[in-house]
């Protein structure tokens, strides 16, 4: 009697491990349905090598992409049944679009999925199967702006470099330029030559994958990190004498100019680079940090392939690192479009909105299937903070080094910059909106090893003003 106890006891066990064994894995399957619908199925879908994706490409002519005004920015054409994609803007859009085949890249692979659903009636879907025509995918209405993308790709030139615009009230992306670029109608031809470019690396967004020293728009970072720790910000005074040392550098106001008695304002508009290194070395760097992470710096910035910009300090960095740092130089790098997000949060009261570059999805008969909103993404700072900022970034263009980037009878906003680049001339940056009191537009622009803002980056930010909201007065 009691062996037979005893062997049930042992069946019990054993039942009981079996259960634990069945409800660890049936944990295991919940967890990875539940982290295959939140954070894997996006990429899946989109993904050129899912069987299902290569079944629609045989049975359904892909989409077209449009920008926010119906101007064709990607469609295919059909030769003797034989599909292919064309590309009227040809280079202008090559980043941004992307391409179709090989790999994909841009919105190409970001909405691939969508261009290759047919979302007509029943009765024509049975109608196309029956006569065995290829069904026609769904059309992709992008937030961009053909006009302003095509003025900003002129004025980039032959420089290297990166636009990017934005709606500050609603996260909408407006335009995205790179360069050196490629032109995606010749893509499968000409890819080898392009990914070897090594030189020139024309297949790379600069806009979302070019990580710069930020230079003086840097100071947009320093200035709040001051007046959030300093509520007495008003009563900063410095005397600048055109340079300053900082443990073993020395630090160097543009062509050694000296400044003399500044205010923060001033220090600000006329970018001194001595006042801003003496702030920065001022500053609590554990608060000095939070502000910049509160920025986005070291996260992932809500952009599908955008890197992550760096801010390196710590509560052990050496003075000369915090000098540096407080100016846009040393190991901070930041994407111009990480840098335009913060332009559009200053334009509008501290608030980042989402970015976003999809408005909405229709179908072939122009039925909208999917509309994307506004969405509110974070609060950069407060609106007193925004305000004092963007009253800075005002003079920065009324009275000090961004005079090139005015727009007459548009009060604008913007802030200079120049970045340096060992053994090579500086990166030109400039960040701003317009206009001031009601933005509509926020940039940020970047030309490479071409000295100073004031000559090549802040004009063309003017001139993508100018445009841009003269275009919407006609309107």
């Amino acid at each position: 009697m009691g062996r037979k106890k005893q062997e049930n006891r042992k069946d019990n066990k054993s039942l009981n491990n079996i259960s634990y064994i069945f409800i660890g894995l049936f944990i295991i399957l919940i967890f990875n349905i539940f982290k295959f619908v939140m954070f894997d199925s996006d990429n899946i879908a989109i993904n050129s090598y899912n069987p299902r994706i290569e079944e629609l490409e045989k049975n359904i002519i892909r989409g077209k992409i449009l920008d926010a005004n119906g101007n064709v920015l990607a469609e295919t054409m059909v030769d003797k049944d034989k599909p292919y994609r064309i590309y009227p803007y040809e280079n202008i859009f090559c980043h941004v679009i992307g391409y179709s085949n090989l790999d994909k890249s841009g919105i190409e692979a970001l909405v691939n999925y969508d261009l290759l659903k047919s979302n007509v009636n029943i009765i024509e879907k049975t109608v196309q199967s029956i006569s065995k025509q290829k069904s026609v995918g769904d059309n992709v209405i992008t937030t961009l702006d053909a006009d302003l993308q095509k003025k900003a790709y002129e004025l980039l030139g032959n420089r290297k470099g990166a636009v990017v615009a934005v709606e500050p009230s609603t996260g909408k992306i407006l335009c995205m330029v790179s360069k050196p670029d490629y032109n995606p109608n010749y893509i499968e031809s000409n890819y080898n030559d392009l990914r070897n470019d090594d030189a020139n690396s024309p297949l790379i967004n600069r806009a979302v994958m070019g990580l710069y020293p930020p230079g003086s728009t840097f100071k947009i970072v320093t200035a709040l990190a001051y007046i959030r720790e300093n509520p007495n910000w008003k009563d900063f005074n410095y005397i600048c004498k055109g340079k300053d040392y900082f443990g073993q550098n020395t630090i160097h106001c543009y062509s050694n100019t000296w400044h003399g008695e500044e205010n923060l304002e001033d220090a600000f508009k006329m970018s001194c680079n001595t006042a801003f290194a003496n702030i920065g070395t001022s500053l609590d760097l554990v608060k000095y940090r939070d502000v910049a992470n509160g920025l986005l710096f070291n996260s992932q910035i809500p952009y599908r392939g955008c890197k992550k910009s760096s801010f390196g300090l710590d509560s052990q960095s050496s003075i000369e690192k915090v000098a540096e740092t407080a100016i846009g130089q040393g190991e901070t790098l930041i994407t111009p479009f990480h840098n335009a997000l913060i332009t559009s949060a200053v334009a509008n009261g501290g608030i980042l909105m989402k970015p976003y570059i999809i408005d909405h999805i229709e179908n072939s008969k122009g039925k909208i299937i999917t509309k994307n909103l506004p969405e509110f993404y974070t609060e950069f700072m407060s609106v007193d903070e925004a305000d004092t900022i963007k009253e800075f970034m005002e003079k920065v263009v009324s009275e000090g080094t961004g005079k090139t980037s005015a727009v007459q009878g548009i009060q604008v906003a913007g802030k200079t910059g120049s970045a340096e680049n060992e053994g090579e001339y500086p990166h030109a940056w400039y960040v701003g909106f317009a206009p001031s009191d009601n933005p509509q537009i926020a940039v940020s622009v970047i030309v490479e090893n071409s000295g100073t803002s004031t000559r090549y980056a802040a004009p063309i930010a003017r001139q993508l003003f100018e445009l841009y909201i003269n275009k919407h007065k006609m309107e």
